[in-house]
């Protein structure tokens, strides 16, 4: 039994070295098919395949293929370093030490819509390792990530928005990676998608920190249906999303509660906040108590903040069923109230509703 895995396993050596050579010193049309041969090989297999190939000295003339005037070898290598990358790191960051970033950015410039969402998913799958993370955000690529926000095909904005995440989340300053422009195609895709999915966490994380620049805030407030997006994020989203979403909704308001209290309670942000303070994470819940109480008409002074709210809702907790079953008791309680202020609102927006005339009515 050992014999046979030794046979096998000295075969597959002998043939990636055969496949190698013909990558490293055949003619154009046998450095096309050795590159296709590549993928097809690594494609199923385990990531030691990766790894020997990476050995064999495939890299260099791959990522040299990036450079071709032939639209096949390109093509040819870029699906093969896309798979010998696939859960290696060490192959990622040999990539990119190899110069592929700057062929990859060019390819994003493409009018070739194949090539041009190969490079992103490249480029996605490169920024994955953090060692190339800086390089990659210094060469250019992320406006070039942004307009394939726009124009890309649905599999080439998912790309593109993955790896913006992950180019801004190892950034010191992500803010010089992203900008405003990136605002409205962010809103369109964050309206499009389930709240609930990965790429919408990926997308409000986005426009999570849009939201810190002014520039960014006015861009958000600006685009069509940008304030209702985000609160329907924080209505619908998984706990991720609703983080990102509410912690977007209060560094609006906290920049300049004049200007977006109202914008944020005209798409109705209440109902949705309220039960995020039982619901969310531990860091949702507290930014929803903050933007509930700037979100308030009365004074500072007099708020009843939403902490003084639930300290006062466990103490009638406790002298109703004891201290052990407080925190649950009150727990249900605070959801309860939750549920009342949601019937509330809609059966407000429903009243009003019924008593528009037509003429309150704006016409199609």
């Amino acid at each position: 039994m050992e014999e046979e895995e030794e046979t096998r396993n000295q075969k597959k050596q002998t043939l990636i070295e055969e496949v190698a050579e013909k990558l490293i010193n055949g003619d154009l049309e046998a450095k096309i098919q050795a590159a296709r041969d590549i993928r097809k090989l690594v494609r199923k297999s385990a990531v030691k395949t990766r790894s020997k190939f990476a050995a064999a000295g495939v890299i260099q003339p791959l990522v040299s293929m990036l450079l071709s005037p032939n639209l096949h070898a390109r093509e040819a290598s870029l699906l093969a370093l896309l798979n010998l990358a696939v859960r290696n790191d060490r192959n990622k960051i040999r990539i990119v030490t190899s110069g592929a970033i700057p062929p990859l950015v060019e390819l994003l410039k493409f009018q070739n819509s194949s090539l041009r969402e190969l490079a992103t998913a490249a480029i996605l799958t490169l920024s994955a390792a953090a060692p190339n993370k800086p390089m990659i955000a210094a060469s250019g690529a992320a406006p070039l990530l942004v307009q394939i926000l726009t124009s890309g095909s649905v599999q080439g904005r998912v790309d593109a928005v993955t790896a913006l995440h992950n180019l801004s989340t190892g950034s010191e300053n992500p803010n010089l990676i992203l900008n405003v422009t990136a605002v409205s195609p962010l809103i369109n895709l964050l309206k499009e998608c389930k709240k609930y999915s990965k790429l919408a966490e990926k997308t409000a994380a986005l426009l999570g920190i849009l939201s810190k620049t002014e520039e960014g805030r006015l861009a958000i407030s600006s685009s069509e249906g940008g304030i209702l997006t985000l609160v329907e994020t924080v209505e619908d989203g998984s706990l991720v999303s609703t983080e990102h979403a509410v912690g977007a909704l209060l560094i609006l308001c906290q920049s300049c509660r004049n200007k977006y209290r109202e914008l944020i309670l005209k798409e109705g942000a209440i109902p949705g906040l309220l039960r995020l303070t039982v619901e969310g994470t531990t860091e949702a819940q507290e930014k929803a108590r903050t933007l509930l109480d700037l979100l308030r008409d009365s004074p500072p002074e007099n708020r009843l903040t939403s902490s003084v709210l639930e300290r006062i809702v466990y103490d009638i907790a406790k002298r109703v069923d004891g201290a052990d079953k407080a925190a649950e008791t009150a727990k249900r309680l605070l959801q309860d109230m939750v549920h009342r202020s949601m019937e509330l609102s809609m059966s407000r927006i429903q009243l009003k509703a019924a008593s528009s005339t037509p003429a309150d009515i704006p016409s199609k």
